[in-house]
């Protein structure tokens, strides 16, 4: 979902990782499933097909706390 929604936007521009979650997961759960959802962005970062953002500067995902952007490499 994270590679779609970024897919659908202009390059150089950025996701919050919420939004990837409210896609995914239900309306009523999707803040409970936040976790599962920046572990997919980890991922995706650590295969090196995303950025993970905060303040507009890529930070490292296994230090980055509070939210998050991403963006296509």
């Amino acid at each position: 979902m994270i590679l779609s929604l970024l897919g659908q936007r202009a390059r150089g521009s950025s996701i919050c990782s919420s939004e990837a979650a409210r896609a995914v997961f239900s309306a009523d759960s999707w803040r409970a499933d936040m976790e599962a959802t920046r572990q997919a962005a980890r991922r995706l970062v650590a295969a090196g097909k995303i950025d993970m953002l905060q303040r507009g500067a890529v930070v490292d995902p296994s230090s980055a706390k509070g939210p998050v952007r991403l963006r296509l490499r």
